[in-house]
């Protein structure tokens, strides 16, 4: 039953001896099968809408590790893409869109009625999840932000301090929230969906948060995460929504509050006894080990593993890492890291 789901029961407040865990890009690069379905698809973007093979790159850690959760596994930047904007993938460099930067760069995007024409398959990978995940795991979707999103869109790539939205911003204040109306729109219809096609749990990613500061983190990172939330929670009350403001520092206080989300993951750079106090107060938290363990191992992953455990196991919490796992990662120390989690 959905209700013995051990991560749908941390989501509901409720605080767990042994918390359940997954984590973030738990299907990538660092798992041997994975490579091998990459390689099947040809390239990312393929994977990513061939129902089939995502939804075996999304078991793959599920069967390898007995999470308690599967992440669907697609891309924050499906969204833009589907919207009307170009995207590619750079071997080595990472992702590529055609840029947003006038009015007449606007003018060109699709309208969000139209995005569904290109994520159903993603919607299908929902669904062919929802059947073959075991019955104890819990199906995750996601979304990026609209800041995380616009940032990308303004760029045409990453950036190290997202400087062209920022700049953007601040010369074309009008253009900048035009495109984060129009994500934030594309973003809940797109949650919404997966949520009908079998998602259980939904997580929106603002990887970039940190770097939004005083006001602007108010305005441009936390309303549009209470906006999707409230929306989502309207067509489908019973579904939790995590919310992840990247960074976010003491902006993590009371962000479950401002926002309505069920959960706040937590990055690596606070302090867990310090979250446990200041975060975890208003229900579920989820993180927070350093993703360097998952290369380097030994004793430290186990303390530090350990200690989070203990700073949030007085209240609901769900283990994961502070941010995604890197493909350098050893897939032995994952498993050790759920040993030290599970008391193994």
């Amino acid at each position: 039953m959905a209700e013995q789901k051990k991560l749908l029961r941390a989501l509901a407040g409720e605080t767990q001896d042994v918390p359940p865990i997954w984590m973030m890009r738990q299907a990538g690069r660092y798992l041997p099968e994975y490579r091998a379905t990459r390689a099947e698809a040809g390239d990312f973007l393929s994977l990513c809408y061939n129902p089939e093979l995502a939804t075996e790159v999304t078991l793959q850690p599920i069967r390898r590790y007995g999470f308690d959760a599967a992440i669907l596994f697609a891309d924050i930047l499906l969204v833009p893409q589907a919207l009307g904007a170009d995207l590619w993938f750079v071997t080595g460099e990472g992702p590529r869109l055609s840029t947003i930067t006038t009015e007449a760069d606007f003018a060109k995007l699709g309208p969000v009625s139209d995005i569904h024409e290109t994520l159903n398959p993603i919607y299908e990978t929902v669904r062919l999840l929802s059947s073959a995940l075991p019955s104890e795991t819990t199906l995750i979707g996601f979304a990026g932000a609209p800041w995380t999103v616009a940032t990308y869109m303004i760029a045409g790539r990453g950036t190290p301090d997202q400087g062209p939205a920022h700049l953007l911003r601040q010369e074309n204040n009008p253009l900048f929230e035009a495109l984060l109306a129009r994500i934030t729109e594309a973003t809940i219809e797109y949650l919404s969906m997966q949520i009908k096609a079998g998602a259980e749990v939904v997580k929106i990613f603002d990887s970039w948060a940190g770097s939004l500061r005083g006001e602007a983190f108010e305005k441009y990172a936390l309303e549009p995460c209470r906006q999707i939330t409230e929306a989502l929670k309207e067509r489908h009350p019973d579904i939790p929504v995590i919310g992840f403001p990247r960074e976010a520092g003491d902006k993590y206080v009371g962000f479950a509050k401002a926002t309505g989300v069920d959960c706040v993951a937590l990055d690596n750079s606070v302090d867990p006894e310090w979250a446990a106090a200041h975060v975890q107060i208003d229900g579920c938290v989820q993180g927070n080990l350093a993703s360097r363990h998952m290369v380097t191992g030994g004793q430290e992953l186990v303390d530090d593993t350990r200690r989070i455990v203990k700073a949030f196991g007085n209240g609901p919490h769900i283990f994961n890492l502070g941010h995604g796992i890197t493909p350098d990662a050893d897939p032995d120390n994952v498993q050790r890291m759920i040993d030290a989690v599970r008391g193994g």
